[in-house]
């Protein structure tokens, strides 16, 4: 994250007093009040004294610019009237408005001598550049102000001014100095990667370097708060750092007992390690594990996390180095912190114990240490960032057989206080609470609810349509966690439901056998397929379907008809539907399933069909469950649209990252609620 320390230099905003009652003052000095009474002047007049006021400091500073004591005693007066006033971020339109960023950025400039022959120290020495580069970074609030203020020239000055010589008679001027400039550039290149560049070009990064070796420490933390500014999200920016010989001198900051300093340091290092795998190796190279791990231990909660966060970046890709922090001691600190009150800090905790988790190696040892408790009661928070790396960890923890096994057992603990009292108040919530409390109660209860329970929250209770919400939403974590949760509510249904068969004929079945297929022994019908004879007989067909009852009893031509003509079918299709109806049981190729699927429609042979779907469902991909769909739709294939509901439920990622992923959603979505509300409202047979 790009430079965390917001008590830094410029980017403090304190009203000043002269801000809040400058103008008050004036007035009741004008008007002769005496009495504390505020006159009741219009907006339109405060905001045209407050102009007056502004514009007559910056015609003070274009009208002076010598070394003269005078002129130097009015400039830094002017300089500290609009530094005051640009405390107010309200202000700092109106003074970027009065044209005042030219004028500073000129008196960032020492003014020349009296006589040139003088090398005494000017008045006020210093202290007016000082001041300007503070303004500076006051009214550089925006990208606009930011560009404004580069474009008038300002970065050439301010880079001088972090090259000023240090004598004994002046350094602590000097030092305030330097620290005001680099605080400028940090509030300039803030979120700002043009400006950042810009910086690279006019030199200013090795002045910044070299001021991580100043004694001082403000001045120290400053440059710190600068290079950490500049380096984030940009590649050149962090290779000159290195390239400047940083990184030994951040890793000894690292171990400073001032809490500014190592914090600024552990967060220039992330910055530079942050996408960028080979600036990592150097980092790692140059021995800075151990006191990061060390300042998990910090004080300073702001740097606990910044150093968890650092880990986790560490271990992001590299076995070796996984297995490095957890033997130096990561792991007793990284669990403390799961359970400190700090939101963030156990979020960042999570992060690195989630990346840890990765390596088979130290899942036990998280486990081992106590972190599987504070862990799962992260899944109850309702910070989704916090939720998710806790899950994320848990579930690199779920691959180790030993964990695997002690997580299970304390979710099914979980599951079994899911009823009465629990489940009403849980129910409670999902009908009265915030929106994102009812879902975020409706993903749990999917997971952990006893499939009793399911009918009464999921269509009693409306849960299932908080569910496909958040699978018809725009938002990825949404659209994953519902695709988990109904996933898993259908694999709990199914498994207490008797699979689906076909319906049973309204006539007993009967089956004439094998040997009868296409057998002119007692055939009293034949059909005419691709110019062949098929023998058959009525009796078998008339309890097979209601087609062929039609056909034969019905007002048809086929009723009396010796030979029947087949046109729409092939023969092995044929052969095949007409031994199923003879036998009741074949085997189903995926070769001629679609064709024999059509056919079996087509003749209302409903078990035919599911065996059909059945050996179709074996086929559906990531790339044919769109088609797949369509062919359920135009045969009613129930069973197989039904198999194509829970593919793309099941294989969510592979899914979500294709284009028409969104219409496919969309699109099935009916299907999907349809197909819920039927397999949730089925009895459960103990």
């Amino acid at each position: 994250m790009e430079n965390h320390n917001q008590n830094s230099g410029p980017r403090l905003r304190k009203q000043s007093p002269l801000a809040r009652r400058s103008f008050k003052r004036k007035r009741d000095e004008e008007h002769g009040n005496g009495t504390g009474r505020i006159d009741d002047n219009s907006p339109v007049d405060l905001h045209q004294d407050l102009v007056s006021e502004i514009r007559t400091q910056i015609e003070i500073l274009d009208s002076i610019f010598s070394s003269s004591e005078k002129d130097r005693e009015s400039a830094k007066h002017a300089i500290k009237v609009l530094s005051d006033l640009a405390k107010n971020e309200d202000i700092v339109n109106v003074i970027v408005d009065s044209e005042a960023v030219p004028s500073l950025v000129r008196h960032l400039q020492a003014p020349p001598p009296v006589r040139e022959e003088n090398t005494n120290p000017s008045a006020y020495e210093h202290v007016v550049e000082k001041a300007s580069a503070f303004t500076l970074g006051l009214l550089a609030i925006t990208p606009e102000h930011q560009q404004l203020i580069v474009d008038a020239g300002a970065l050439p000055h301010l880079v001088g001014l972090l090259k000023r010589p240090v004598n004994n008679l002046n350094s602590r001027a000097v030092n305030g100095l330097i620290r005001r400039a680099a605080d400028a550039i940090t509030s300039l290149a803030h979120e700002n990667s043009s400006i950042k560049t810009c910086v690279r070009v006019e030199g200013g990064i090795p002045p910044l370097v070299e001021l991580l070796r100043f004694v001082d420490t403000k001045v120290q933390i400053a440059a710190a708060g600068a290079i950490r500014t500049l380096a984030f999200k940009n590649g050149e920016n962090k290779k000159q750092i290195v390239e400047c010989n940083a990184l030994p001198i951040l890793i000894s900051m690292l171990r400073s007992e001032d809490v500014a300093v190592h914090f600024e340091a552990v967060g220039v290092i992330g910055n530079l390690v942050h996408s960028s795998p080979d600036i990592k190796k150097e980092v790692l190279a140059a021995g800075a594990l151990q006191p990061v791990i060390g300042l998990l231990s910090s004080c300073c909660s702001e740097s606990q996390r910044e150093a968890a966060l650092l880990l986790g970046q560490f271990a992001a890709s590299d076995s070796d180095c996984k297995v490095h922090i957890v033997q130096r001691g990561a792991l007793p600190p990284l669990i403390d912190m799961l359970q400190s009150p700090d939101i963030q800090l156990k979020e960042m905790s999570a992060f690195a114990l989630g990346r840890l988790a990765q390596d088979t190696h130290n899942q036990a040892g998280i486990v081992h240490s106590g972190g599987l408790l504070p862990l799962l009661k992260l899944l109850e928070s309702k910070n989704e960032f916090l939720q998710h790396n806790a899950a994320f960890t848990l579930y690199g923890l779920a691959e180790n057989e030993p964990t695997r096994d002690c997580v299970a057992r304390t979710l099914k603990r979980l599951e079994e206080k899911i009823h009465g009292w629990v489940l009403g108040h849980l129910l409670y919530l999902m009908r009265v609470g915030e929106k994102n409390v009812q879902r975020r109660v409706a993903l749990a209860l999917a997971h952990l609810c006893s499939p009793d329970d399911q009918k009464t929250i999921f269509i009693d209770k409306d849960g299932l349509p908080l569910l496909l919400e958040l699978l018809a939403s725009t938002n990825s974590i949404h659209q994953k966690d519902s695709s988990t949760a109904l996933c898993r509510l259908a694999h709990k249904a199914s498994s207490l439901i008797p699979m689906d068969s076909a319906p049973l004929s309204p006539t007993p079945q009967v089956y004439l056998g094998e040997k009868y297929v296409n057998n002119s022994t007692l055939s009293d019908v034949t059909f005419l397929v691709e110019g062949k004879q098929f023998y058959a007989h009525r009796i078998c067909l008339l309890a097979s379907s209601d087609a062929f009852r039609a056909m034969f009893d019905g007002g048809y031509r086929e009723k009396d008809a010796k030979d029947i003509d087949i046109p729409n079918i092939r023969w092995e299709v044929f052969e095949l539907m007409m031994r199923y109806i003879y036998t009741g049981s074949i085997e189903v190729n995926l070769d001629i399933a679609h064709d024999l699927l059509r056919a079996a429609d087509q003749y209302l042979l409903e078990g035919l069909k599911r065996l059909c779907e059945h050996t179709i469902a074996q086929d559906i991909s990531v790339e044919n469950v769109s088609l797949m769909f369509e062919l359920s739709e135009a045969f009613n294939a129930l069973s197989l649209r039904q198999s194509c509901i829970l593919f793309v439920l099941e294989k969510y990622d592979k899914l979500s990252i294709l284009p028409w992923y969104s219409k496919l959603i969309k699109r099935i979505l009916p299907d999907i609620s349809s197909h819920f509300v039927r397999l949730l409202s089925t009895p459960i047979h103990p």
